[in-house]
């Protein structure tokens, strides 16, 4: 069986593929043109196909010949995960298959799409050489929309009729890391995130007299500036918090002093004790600098998405898995977590599994200088997705061999006792 070989005659249709969704990204856990075009692309594979009720998900789940269920020792389950959904960013990118709808596949995930559906191909071609069971899980919304928690909610980690026993995810950087290099590492690969939003209540004036005001934008830049001191005060250095605002609203005119302002920011932490304590500290800044300044604070800190976990036998695997079929070269070890955060680590907190991180920056460009994922001038080369589909099954295939062998070891084992 070589998996490279096959995929990378797969190459063109995966390109091609790609670009059919690059051209029509769609945002949220609703994405009917992309589950439709993903539905014509597993068409006349052997898979056991089913669509979600709260999403437009597609989960496909691939018998084994060598020990699928209902087959005598059937044992273990892979699940691989592709997300699906773009961005309400428009691109600016000046590709020939831009999009133009407004949205963009500005963190690759047709990419991942395009390449799960790759590694679904390779998959049926071989599947007399599966020693267990692959379910595929194509999911909308991991932009903010927790469509992994949705779909992990409505079955998929027991779609092959059996609880998923090993999990599987990858993301292209356009940034960072050379094109075809793949990396991760055991324990916290992703922060958690909480979304912060304030809204600060004074009392408008005329902007010539703010002594008669309570004026809220005043207030409401020194939480900005206290929230960064905060973090360095309260948090150990080597267990950081990152505070980012990146959404502010205030004021009408330059010479009226508001009733109102608000902000919006994204707070990551890399553990569970940080974590717990993060929603208190920010609040208790935030109030003092209210109190401070004679205005009210409203202080809303809404949990989004866990820390993404990866198990440390499994990432292990997965660098000896690339190693194998791609060369040493092509996988690095990375020392510390990334600051993004993804929603593939509720599917960590059933299923243990990995994250693996793979480099598409294009050809020619500095990874260090390049656009990153999320700006409307990200690109991402797509050769990498013949790689990427290798991988994938590679996994999937390597993981169930491993299963079956560890289970006559102890079947043997036992006999022998």
């Amino acid at each position: 069986m070589d998996l490279l070989d096959d995929a990378r005659a797969l190459q063109g249709d995966l390109v091609q593929l790609r670009r059919v969704l690059h051209r029509e990204p769609e945002v949220g856990l609703d994405l009917p043109r992309t589950q439709e075009r993903v539905l014509e692309a597993l068409d006349g594979l052997p898979l056991e196909i089913s669509t979600g009720t709260r999403t437009t998900s597609v989960t496909a789940v691939l018998r084994g010949g060598r020990g699928g269920r209902g087959s005598v020792g059937a044992a273990h389950t892979v699940l691989l995960r592709a997300d699906m959904d773009g961005l309400p960013v428009t691109e600016q990118t000046g590709l020939d298959f831009a999009a133009q709808n407004g949205a963009m596949h500005g963190c690759g995930h047709d990419l991942h799409t395009a390449a799960l559906v790759g590694a679904a191909q390779l998959l049926s071609r071989h599947r007399d050489h599966l020693a267990g069971d692959v379910v595929l899980m194509f999911q909308p919304g991991e932009e903010g929309w927790d469509g992994a928690k949705v779909m992990v909610e409505e079955g998929v980690l027991d779609a092959s009729g059996r609880r998923a026993d090993t999990a599987y995810g990858m993301h292209v950087f356009s940034c960072q890391k050379p094109k075809g290099r793949f990396f991760s590492k055991a324990g916290t690969l992703l922060a958690a995130s909480y979304k912060l939003t304030v809204t600060v209540r004074g009392a408008g004036g005329h902007g010539s007299s703010p002594s008669t005001a309570r004026d809220p934008i005043t207030a409401m830049a020194e939480m900005i500036t206290s929230l960064q001191t905060m973090v360095t005060r309260t948090f150990d250095v080597f267990d950081p918090v990152v505070v980012t605002v990146a959404n502010v609203q205030a004021g009408s005119r330059h010479n009226i002093i508001p009733d109102q302002a608000r902000f919006e920011a994204t707070v990551r932490c890399y553990s569970p004790a940080t974590y717990e304590k993060v929603p208190a500290a920010l609040r208790r800044v935030l109030e003092g600098v209210a109190s401070a300044q004679r205005v009210d604070v409203d202080v809303a800190v809404d949990p989004e998405f866990p820390m993404t976990v990866n198990d440390g036998n499994e990432v292990a695997f997965g660098a000896e898995v690339v190693s194998d079929l791609m060369g040493e070269d092509r996988y690095e070890t990375v020392t510390h977590p990334m600051a993004g955060s993804e929603d593939f680590s509720y599917v960590l907190q059933e299923v243990p599994g990995a994250f693996i991180g793979l480099g598409a920056c294009m050809p020619g460009t500095d990874p260090a200088a390049a656009p990153m994922n999320h700006s409307p001038r990200a690109q991402f080369d797509d050769a990498v997705l013949a790689d990427a589909a290798t991988i994938y099954a590679g996994l999937a295939v390597r993981r169930l061999d491993k299963a079956r062998l560890d289970t006559a070891a102890a079947a043997a084992g036992s006999e022998a006792r």
